[in-house]
């Protein structure tokens, strides 16, 4: 790019980053194996459900309202009801809003990072307006979540006191539209460099404290790595230096930059994904495994009525979630304490368990002050970095313990197949009844306008 570079340290991510946009920007989708197209298409529907679960939620709603009477175009559709169309941005920006609001979208868990939710609104909304295959868009969906979760890897330590949801928003939603309208190497470089430059700060104790800001966040990226990518376009955008001087120089992470280009195409990232039965923050998963298993044993401690105290045995990262008066929905799935709190009193967490009523539940509120939370005292090395070890103290006396050395869901315990599409099926089926249909048609329909198949899961 015509940089001189100073250090070995940003040289090595220099090139790293120019050999991973060299490697996305001639991927072919014949070049994605099939383990990797399934596990994308997996994706893809649980983050549509994950979207439309959060249509009715208020501030949605609301925001959906605003767009819809303000859009210019029918170019992309809006994931609600009656599948209005919006223009591309509007349409991304709407998406972008609600995929994460119900925190039901599928993660990355190698690195604190939900590609997913980065890439696709972006991706789904110049895929419509473009007239694109669907070949096309599972191609660049595959792409985009391999550049997204090794920039992740590579800057792992930037989490906290950053959130993911604002420091790689912009780079998946670029990386997504670069690939999409065939940007080459060096144009995708500028996109994906430029895009790196346009992230947010996001405080991850944003999400602990409940600033609904944070939902918005992935929306953002959405309009950012759009913007990225028309201005690279016109020859505008970053150095090949510009990750690097983002996060380590401005955000102080430490690199790992070999994580930017080692094994391309023998690794594929889209395949240690994780998926959630729980409506919230994934740090809390093993722990609600725990719980789940003492519920199973005991269903007559449903509701909470019994218990005396509630000892939960964490890692660090859930440490994190120890706000105990939740004030936001938000804050609510960010709270170690209410999350064990409302799945006893409601013998599971769903959606319904982080609610605005649950807040306001006396029953939950009183269950949240008999939680506290202890470092655990064997965290290993991944995929068992998550461990949790929860003990009910009742009132007569009695103990019991159970304990998961990870959540389920992961890639060391995937749900099978049926969960994940009983989960997707509770979360679309009044909205998009043909989801599941449509994404069971995708090796059939690679050929096909995207456009059709959007309009195909609502029927």
């Amino acid at each position: 790019m015509g940089v001189v570079l100073n250090s070995a340290p940003v040289s090595e991510a220099a090139e790293g980053t120019t050999r991973l946009m060299a490697w996305a920007a001639g991927l072919g989708y014949d070049d994605v194996p099939d383990a990797a197209r399934r596990r994308m298409a997996l994706i893809m529907a649980d983050d549509i459900a994950a979207i439309l679960s959060a249509q009715e939620e208020p501030e949605v709603l609301a925001f959906h309202d605003q767009l819809e009477r303000h859009s210019s175009r029918p170019e992309a559709t809006l994931l609600r009801k009656r599948a209005p169309k919006l223009d591309a941005r509007s349409a991304a920006i709407g998406n972008g809003l609600a995929a994460s609001w119900n925190e039901m979208d599928e993660g990355y868990r190698k690195s604190p990072c939900h590609a997913g939710v980065y890439l696709l609104p972006a991706l789904f909304a110049v895929a419509e307006r473009d007239g694109l295959a669907l070949r096309e868009v599972m191609r660049a969906a595959v792409g985009a979540y391999e550049i997204t979760a090794r920039f992740a890897r590579a800057w792992r330590s930037i989490m906290p006191p950053l959130h993911p949801h604002g420091i790689f928003n912009s780079v998946g939603a670029g990386a997504a539209v670069g690939l999409a309208r065939r940007l080459d190497a060096e144009r995708l470089l500028l996109a994906v460099t430029g895009a790196a430059t346009m992230v947010s700060p996001g405080p991850y104790n944003h999400a602990i404290r409940g600033a609904l800001v944070r939902n918005a966040w992935a929306a953002a990226g959405a309009q950012t790595g759009m913007l990225a990518v028309d201005l690279a376009a016109a020859g505008i955008g970053g150095f090949a230096s510009s990750p690097y001087d983002v996060y380590t120089s401005c955000f102080h992470a430490q690199a790992d930059v070999s994580q930017l280009s080692n094994d391309l195409g023998v690794e594929w990232a889209v395949c240690d994904g994780y998926h959630k039965l729980y409506a919230c923050c994934q740090y809390a998963h093993a722990s609600l495994d725990a719980l789940g298993e003492i519920l199973e044993r005991h269903p007559e401690l449903k509701g909470g009525s019994r218990i005396a105290s509630i000892v939960v045995e964490t890692d660090p990262r859930g440490m994190t979630l120890d706000n105990y008066e939740p004030s936001t929905t938000l804050a609510a799935k960010f709270s170690m304490p209410h999350a064990l709190a409302a799945a006893l009193v409601y013998g599971g967490a769903g959606v319904d368990s982080f609610s605005s009523a649950s807040l306001s539940d006396p029953r939950v509120s009183s269950l949240r002050k008999k939680v506290s939370m202890w470092p655990h005292p064997e965290v290993k090395p991944w995929p068992l970095d998550r461990p949790g070890r929860v003990t009910l103290a009742l009132e007569n006396g009695e103990r019991l313990t159970a304990a998961r050395a990870s959540a389920r869901g992961g890639p060391d315990q995937p749900f099978a197949d049926d969960e994940i599409e009983r989960k997707i099926k509770d979360l679309s089926a009044q909205s998009a009844p043909g989801l599941l249909r449509a994404v069971a048609a995708i090796p059939a329909s690679l050929e096909k306008p995207f456009s059709g198949w959007m309009a195909s899961i609502f029927k």
